[in-house]
Parts: structure tokens; C-alpha cells; sequence
């Protein structure tokens, strides 16, 4: 669905609500030349205690850093940021939603450093249904290995968040779909599992979880760590540095993406090989269901996580 077939109206950028065919910046900024921007995505639920953002301060823990990683000052403040957030999503009556704040180099000058160029802060929501699909929840995902590296920490910072480097998400994951799958995993320099475009991925291997970590070139994203806690909570041994080969992914009992707009997605097959029975197993179930039991407030559990409207 395109935003135009979407009931929103307003986007925020720079302090002021635009409207959204309004919500503009020029053709020079230094961040559409350079991808030198931050940005977060971050779910609102319609839980059954009403409206609430998961894991929002966390979110914007990372903008912070991101954008602290990339000498970029955010002139307005979390409660500033919050306030603004929280009014977006009453001013167009949104109660299950996907925001979006960036922070990015504005227009200024298009010298490689951008030390002349303001920073822009933009807020965005609409909705959004599952990431890969509906059916993915239940079903699972057909993937393939990506035949394109997840760049290193070395070469670029892999624990912030950064616009630019989404351009080897998109040449992954649209190398996926051209072959016919739903989306790609990506390996890192050493040839060991990264990541997924814009998901982390988990192994279960014979009751216990295994989760690539930092060393991997992963972002960490805070879905994972809602997983993990969770996963924990339960009793699962989950191993959250763990060095996963390409050839582990084959053979392993079940394999699951995690992400804000990912959720929790069963991944069914990987290059063509059926994971497991084919089917979503019973652990990536039993994380799932109590994922979703969390986020829609079906359990008193980490009421800490949520940020009310």
C-alpha cells in the first residue's frame, strides 16, 4: 500500500507539524547525496490497555548514538522528541502504527564534510500490517543467501543505524526477490551469517537458541533483545554471540527473523532447503505467540517497555 492510499496527513520536521505533501527538503542536501542520516523504526501497538509505543526510549538511545557516531547534533531534546511523537500519532488518530524518526544532514553545501550543513529531525507514521506478509507470521519465509558481504565494522560502524548503509540491505534483499524469494540472509566478510536485510536471525538447534552477535557485523536490534529476554524468561539457553556458518542455516531445527517490522517471522526454507519440517517449530511458536502476547498487553510483563498515548 502506497501512503497515498493511507489515512495520514501530517509529518513533523524541525519543531514545526507539516502537512504532509509539505514535509519537503531540497535536492542538495547532503544526505540524499551521501546517505549521511540516523533513523529508527518503531511500532505503536493497539494494545488492550490502548495505544503504545514498544521499547521507545531504546529507540531513541540508538538515534542518539547514531547520530553522536556521526558528529551530529540533535538540537531538540528525547522529552521534546517524545512530546512531538506522541501528538503525531493523536493529531491523525493512529492507534497501530510504524514511525519513523531521522535525523539526517541537511542543505548547505555538498562538500564531503558536512560541517556547514544543519541537521534536520523528521517524524513520520503511518500504518503498517507484517513486514514480510500476513501469512509469513504462520507460514514462514522462503530466503536465500545473499551473494552480497555485510560490509565490516571496520569499513563503516555496524552498531548504529544509518541511512547509507541500507543500500546493501536493498541489493540483497532485492536479489532475493528476483530469484523468487521472500527475502535474503546476509553473510559477513569472513563468509559466517550476519544478518538479514533488516532483521537479525536466530537458530534453534536441539532446545537451545543461538543469535549472532556484534563481532558478526550485526546491528542489535531491539527486537532481538525482546526475544532473547524473553527466550530467557522461559528457560531457553540462547547464545547470543554465536559464529553461525552458512552451512549450520541447512541443517538447523528452526531458523527465525526478528525486527521491528519483521516481528517474529518463521523462516521455512533457505535456498531452497527445508528447514526443520518446513513449517513454523515450536520454539520460534512459542516466541512468537508470547511476543505478540507482550506487545498487545495481554500480560502484565515488562509494562516498563511502553510508552502510552
Amino acid at each position: 500500500m502506497g501512503f497515498d492510499e493511507m489515512d495520514v496527513d501530517t509529518i513533523w520536521k524541525n519543531g514545526e507539524f507539516l502537512d504532509w505533501e509539505d514535509a519537503t527538503t531540497h535536492v542538495l542536501t547532503h544526505a540524499l547525496h551521501y546517505g549521511s542520516g540516523v533513523f529508527e523504526g518503531v511500532r505503536c501497538y493497539d494494545t488492550e490497555r490502548g495505544p503504545a509505543v514498544f521499547r521507545w526510549e531504546e529507540h531513541l538511545d540508538r538515534l542518539f548514538d547514531s547520530a553522536k557516531m556521526y558528529d551530529m547534533d540533535i538540537e531538540h531534546s528525547r522529552e521534546e522528541i517524545t512530546e512531538a511523537t506522541l501528538e503525531l500519532l493523536d493529531r491523525q488518530d493512529l492507534e497501530s502504527c510504524y514511525i519513523r524518526p531521522i535525523a539526517y544532514y541537511g542543505y548547505d553545501s555538498l562538500g564531503v564534510s558536512p560541517k556547514d550543513c544543519p541537521t534536520d529531525l523528521v517524524l513520520a507514521a503511518w500504518p503498517w500490517g507484517a513486514y514480510l506478509g500476513e501469512e509469513a507470521l504462520e507460514d514462514g519465509v522462503d530466503v536465500m543467501v545473499s551473494s552480497w558481504r555485510k560490509h565490516a565494522s571496520s569499513q563503516v560502524p555496524t552498531n548504529v543505524k544509518t541511512t547509507g548503509l541500507y543500500v546493501n540491505s536493498m541489493l540483497a534483499g532485492e536479489e532475493a526477490r528476483r530469484n523468487g524469494y521472500v527475502e535474503a540472509i546476509v553473510l559477513n566478510k569472513e563468509g559466517n551469517v550476519a544478518e538479514g536485510p533488516g532483521e537479525n536471525v536466530f537458530m534453534v538447534n536441539d532446545g537451545e537458541i543461538y543469535t549472532t552477535g556484534p563481532a558478526q557485523s550485526i546491528l542489535e536490534g531491539i527486537t532481538r533483545d525482546t526475544v532473547i529476554t524473553l527466550a530467557e524468561e522461559r528457560g531457553y539457553e540462547v547464545h547470543d554471540e554465536a559464529v553461525i556458518s552458512r552451512g549450520q542455516l541447512y541443517t538447523a531445527d528452526e531458523l527465525f527473523f526478528t525486527g521491528s517490522a519483521a516481528e517474529v517471522t518463521p523462516i521455512r526454507s533457505v535456498d531452497d532447503t527445508e528447514i526443520g519440517a518446513g513449517t513454523r517449530g515450536p520454539v520460534t511458536e512459542e516466541l512468537q505467540s508470547a511476543f505478540f502476547d507482550l506487545v498487545e498487553r495481554r500480560t502484565d510483563d515488562h509494562d516498563e517497555w511502553f510508552t502510552y498515548l
